[in-house]
């Protein structure tokens, strides 16, 4: 008879316990992680060209008022770093690139093309795809302009001789790079030998040129009209559509990503207001 109502003690002791877990479980998915004053909260994530740093930064800040529901992780970084890391699988709502071919790596309307899609990817919304800003490739110098650096014209004559002076540019592999080899080749200049007489020093993204420039580690540097303008660097020169072609800034939503708030995003930076931001550092719309 003991042993029975030691039982039974236990299997009601078990079923107490059991109703004031649930009961705990129940209060606490009430009120999700993801819900603030009752509304869902969405978290994007955005990965753009370094050379939108200062303009994304700000516009996020604009957008709270509109979509108050949504926050924005950035990554910054060189175009050809973000593309790899949306292929090797990373989480990304909407992609900003600072030239088409790293756009076109993931387009699917391109999946027939082996030298603009080589790995055949479709991994933008369809539809979403579009030109958004266009910037300028200039020539900067740091503060007083040591080396009098005034044209690019005047630069090509000095990397092609025997004179001394220190170019910094962007790594081969991103977009800042890839405009000024355009421009190397529009004066018949070589890299190799230009290295060899140590006239060139690199950098991964635009940003890392841009600081040499402004330590003044280096005579002049190749960047964005943008970033020579956020770092309060003088411009001595611009490079022609003929130089380097146009510096066109794609944006696509990811379908993998979370689709109708990032297209709701790429909406709005299409807006006055978004738009007044990015042309105050010298961006204009490509659309």
């Amino acid at each position: 008879m003991m042993k029975r109502v030691k039982k039974w003690m236990s299997l009601a002791l078990a079923l107490s316990l059991t109703l004031s877990l649930t009961a705990c479980g129940g209060s606490e998915e009430a009120v999700p992680e993801t819900e603030q004053g009752g509304e869902a909260q969405t978290e994007l994530m955005i990965f753009a060209a370094a050379s939108m740093t200062e303009t994304l930064t700000e516009i996020a800040e604009l957008y709270k008022d509109v979509a108050p529901e949504v926050t924005m992780t950035f990554n910054f970084a060189s175009s050809g770093d973000l593309l790899t890391q949306i292929k090797e699988g990373a989480d990304c709502d909407l992609f900003i690139s600072a030239a088409p071919t790293q756009m076109n790596a993931l387009d699917g309307t391109l999946a027939d093309d082996a030298e603009k899609n080589p790995d055949g990817l479709d991994m933008l919304l369809e539809g979403s795809r579009i030109d958004l800003l266009e910037n300028k490739v200039t020539l900067a110098v740091p503060e007083g302009n040591p080396a009098g650096i005034e044209s690019f014209d005047q630069l090509a004559g000095l990397l092609g001789g025997g004179d001394s002076v220190l170019l910094a540019m962007g790594n081969s592999d991103v977009p800042v790079g890839q405009y000024t080899l355009k421009i190397f080749d529009y004066y018949g200049l070589s890299v190799a030998d230009m290295e060899a007489a140590g006239k060139l020093t690199y950098g991964s993204d635009v940003k890392e040129v841009t600081t040499q420039v402004s330590e003044g580690a280096v005579d002049c540097g190749i960047i964005y009209a943008t970033d020579a303008f956020s770092a309060g660097l003088t411009v001595v020169d611009g490079a022609t559509p003929e130089m380097c072609g146009q510096v066109i800034y794609p944006a696509a939503v990811l379908k993998a990503g979370k689709t109708e708030q990032a297209q709701a995003l790429l909406d709005y930076l299409q807006s006055d207001a978004a738009m007044a931001v990015f042309e105050s550092v010298g961006f204009s719309p490509a659309f």
